[in-house]
Order: structure tokens, then C-alpha cells, then sequence
């Protein structure tokens, strides 16, 4: 079994917002995401779905882009993006798919790891960052550390972090999210948002300080999700 990663998917069966209007790698995108992962994704491997998932505002319009995902090869791991208004209550979510787990104050297992995270937000000192992102920010680092808390305590000690926002400001400065990736020992982090060649070097990537750091917006993967481990 192998464990595999894309963000931003995007759909909206029921919602008129064509892609394509952020540049022609978007043309027909859904279709490049059926044919590309069930090319890779087996049906015993698992995906994690990294946010802005539908641009559905109400989970009942939101239904058709999600039955599409269930659809697809493999298990799948969900978190929030800032677009994904349709996301209401996690337990009716995790009701709704047998293959599905909507990750929220929670964290996720894979064989021997513990897959933790929140949405995120923009981090202090970045470029849009307002005054109004403050309370947001804080919220999701809390309940990042509530993920980690909780996995700690169930005695997972390898660990992956999941994000939809990018773990640093685009400065790629130190953030509490970071702080908290390097308390807990965490191994990897895993994170999208981003979009666009003037934006995909906006935050870590690589290697830093002993942490594996990937960007996997789809635009930026070519719609192919990508091998984590």
C-alpha cells in the first residue's frame, strides 16, 4: 500500500466556475484528475485530499464532487481548504462514505503513522496577511496542536502534518506552525494553496531541519497526486 497526496481539486459539477481561467493547465482539469489518478492511485493505496476540494457552497451541492472523489481508486484522507464553505458538520461527513475520512480536530492513521492537521491560514508578516487573519491563525494553530496532542497520546510517534495553507508566511519565516512541527518530531509536512509559477516557491520545500516539506497543488503536480510513501 502506498500513501499519495493532491490539494486544490477544484470541481464543481454543480457550481459554473470554469478553471480554465487561470490558465489553460486548468482546461478539462476534473477529467485530467479521473484519468491521472486512477492511472497511479491503486484501490489499496491511500490519497490525501489537502483542501479547496469543491467550490460548492452547501454540502448538498457539493455531493456530486465528492461522490466523484469516492469514486476514485483508493482510500481517501480529506481536510478543509478556505474555499470548501460546504464543510458543516465532520461526524454527518464521516457518515456519508465508507472510504472517506474528513480529518478535522482529529487525526488520521496510515500503517504506522499518524496523519495530523488542520486547514491552516496565513501566517503573520505574509504579504496579505490583515488584521483580521489574526484570530484565524490562531484558532488553526491550536487545533493543529490539538491533532498532534491527540496522536501523541495514542502513541503514534511517526508523524505527518497535513495542511492546506502553506506552513509559513511567503517570506518562509518561522510560524507557530512551524514550532509545532518541531516539537512534536514531526517527518514530514504536506501542504497546497499555492498556485501559479510566481507563487509555488512561496514557502518550504525540501528538506529543512530534518523535515521533508511538499507542495501539492494540483496545478503545480499536473494533476497527478503525488508518492508520499
Amino acid at each position: 500500500m502506498s500513501l499519495y497526496a493532491i490539494a486544490d481539486l477544484h470541481l464543481s459539477s454543480t457550481v459554473h466556475k470554469p478553471m480554465d481561467i487561470f490558465g489553460d493547465i486548468w482546461f478539462n482539469h476534473q477529467t485530467k484528475i479521473e484519468i491521472n489518478w486512477n492511472n497511479i492511485v491503486s484501490k489499496e493505496d491511500t490519497v490525501l485530499v489537502l483542501g479547496d476540494i469543491s467550490w460548492a457552497m452547501k454540502l448538498a451541492d457539493a455531493k456530486s464532487d465528492l461522490d466523484f472523489i469516492d469514486k476514485l481508486n483508493g482510500n481517501k484522507i480529506l481536510i478543509s481548504g478556505n474555499h470548501d464553505y460546504w464543510w458543516g458538520k465532520t461526524g454527518k461527513l464521516n457518515s456519508l462514505y465508507e472510504n472517506m475520512f474528513f480529518l478535522k480536530k482529529d487525526f488520521a492513521t496510515f500503517e504506522n503513522f499518524a496523519i495530523c492537521g488542520t486547514k491552516g491560514w496565513l501566517c503573520p508578516q505574509d504579504t496579505f496577511f490583515k488584521e483580521e487573519d489574526a484570530k484565524k491563525y490562531e484558532i488553526e494553530v491550536d487545533r493543529l496542536k490539538l491533532s498532534l496532542e491527540l496522536a501523541m497520546n495514542a502513541s503514534y510517534k511517526d508523524i505527518i502534518v497535513v495542511l492546506h495553507f502553506p506552513p509559513t508566511n511567503d517570506k518562509k519565516e518561522p510560524s507557530g506552525f512551524t514550532k509545532l512541527i518541531q516539537q512534536y518530531n514531526v517527518k514530514k509536512v504536506i501542504y497546497g494553496h499555492l498556485h501559479g509559477e510566481n507563487s509555488y516557491g512561496a514557502s518550504l520545500m525540501g528538506f529543512h531541519d530534518g523535515i521533508q516539506y511538499d507542495l501539492v497543488s494540483a496545478d503545480f503536480l499536473n494533476f497527478n497526486p503525488k508518492f508520499i510513501l
